[in-house]
């Protein structure tokens, strides 16, 4: 074993959802501060940390060929310590060694402030899959411990961030691995989230995008009768800096309506929702345990577009579940051609080890679930170019992420969020590239549409005008 101090870089490869990477920028906060240098030459780190996802067993693939290349490294004298963490390490533990005997240490969701000791390679308390309260870990008024995200090296640009609500989930759904390797849901105190998103905005965020397993059970676990809406119009009134307040991963089940007052009287908030529904027909939502009926998934959806005008919808949908036939497929089609959702992604029904619906008779054959997923993305596609199209001509808001090759500068509409939706490429006037950087927020119109994505420019009258919300780090 390499002595700690010989253990003086270290590389990062970060997998998985938003979630996982606020685990990433906390464990990288933590490691920064024990004065470890991060490098993105693999080949040239003392160690190497793997944050990987294993929500879906798909996604072992992708954190496996990660470990091997690494261990790969080590064993060429290259790197001197490998360490896995995340969630497959949390659904997997001690089999991932028998995979892979490389691995130096295992560091599962719950021991992410022990990531120091697991690198140096000194004595630590932890234990895979244990749970234990570190300096950063603190206890909710239910004595269950929740994680404390502050003091993370931020891997997102540094005008936008995400901010979690909220850890785990209580809903349990048939198809779904997240209460095993999550556990029940864990809210953080209103006081707690507000004094990350301060230090986010600090930090140069004008973007926060909330995030949880479910966002919209959030402080039933704690007893703060508020709810989501509370905590929407804290944030909305407190936070001054930061000018999009975006909410992602809304469970349809527990949507009341204040939660849709609350987006709609608040400033800050943008009018978009991301609403995972996986499904319309009843059969097919009573088997995955979604707690909620074709009627109420309509009855919130008009709602929302009646109480919030303009309001961006985004959804996913699981295709080819166990036991789905034709015409229940055929109903989700007609589905989301009539109701024309904003924007949208489907994924294949995966039979989860440990899962209800993994054990479940009537699986359908891979071929035929991945043309269920084609049929319904282009059902889909029809709908968001349309949408796409019905967008040239209006003067919109567009916060600057990055700049192309070709020049034209890749911004988002409170309409698209970072990483998942469609982009605005916005092409700058003759004489006006040097007033456009990364983090600020334009007035542009809408000139053309290509595909899922919009074509803007600046107005040549508003060129002088531009109001900056933010700067590039």
């Amino acid at each position: 074993m390499p002595s700690s101090k010989s253990i003086k870089t270290i590389a990062f490869v970060s997998l998985g959802c938003p979630k996982n990477l606020v685990d990433s920028e906390r464990m990288l906060g933590l490691l920064a501060d024990d004065g470890l240098i991060v490098t993105s030459d693999h080949e040239k780190a003392d160690a190497i940390i793997i944050n990987t996802c294993g929500f879906l067993e798909a996604s072992k693939t992708e954190s496996m060929k990660e470990i091997h290349e690494a261990i790969r490294l080590r064993t060429e004298g290259r790197c001197k310590r490998v360490v896995v963490a995340g969630c497959l390490v949390q659904r997997h533990k001690t089999k991932l060694l028998a995979e892979a005997p490389g691995i130096d240490k295992l560091v599962g969701v719950f021991d992410r402030e022990h990531i120091v000791q697991a690198v140096r390679g000194s004595d630590s308390p932890a234990q895979n899959g244990g749970h234990f309260l570190g300096k950063y870990h603190a206890l909710n008024r239910t004595g269950r411990f929740f994680e404390d995200d502050r003091a993370r090296m931020r891997l997102t640009p540094r005008h936008y961030a995400y901010l979690r609500m909220s850890e785990g989930c209580n809903q349990g759904c048939a198809f779904c691995t997240i209460p095993s390797i999550r556990g029940p849901m864990r809210s953080k105190p209103v006081d707690h989230i507000l004094a990350e998103a301060r230090e986010l905005a600090a930090d140069g965020a004008v973007e926060l995008n909330l995030i949880g397993q479910d966002t919209t059970s959030y402080g039933t676990d704690i007893d703060y009768a508020n709810g989501l809406s509370g905590l929407l119009r804290a944030l909305d009134k407190e936070l001054t800096d930061v000018h999009w307040l975006r909410l992602m991963y809304a469970y349809p089940s527990c949507f009341e309506d204040d939660m849709i007052r609350a987006i709609a009287d608040s400033a800050r908030v943008v009018k978009y929702i991301d609403m995972p529904l996986q499904h319309i027909n009843d059969e097919i939502l009573t088997r995955m345990r979604r707690r909620v009926s074709r009627a109420q998934i309509e009855t919130l959806l008009n709602k929302l577009r009646k109480w919030v005008p303009g309001i961006t919808i985004r959804t996913t949908f699981i295709a080819g579940s166990p036991g789905e036939t034709r015409e229940q497929h055929e109903e989700l089609l007609k589905f989301i051609a009539d109701f024309g959702f904003d924007m949208l992604g489907v994924f294949p029904f995966s039979p989860e080890p440990g899962t209800a619906m993994g054990r479940m008779d009537g699986q359908i054959e891979d071929d035929e679930k991945q043309a269920r997923v084609e049929e319904l993305m282009l059902t889909q596609q029809e709908v968001a170019f349309a949408r796409a199209r019905s967008q040239v001509g209006r003067k919109v808001q567009a916060l600057v992420d990055s700049r192309d090759k070709s020049g034209n500068w890749i911004a988002r509409t409170s309409a698209q969020a970072p990483d998942i939706d469609s982009v605005t490429y916005v092409q700058a006037n003759d004489g006006q590239p040097n007033a456009i950087h990364v983090g600020q927020l334009l007035e542009v119109e809408v000139t053309d549409s290509k595909g899922y994505d919009l074509i803007a420019r600046l107005p040549a009258k508003r060129g002088r005008k531009l109001q900056v919300v933010g700067a590039e780090g």
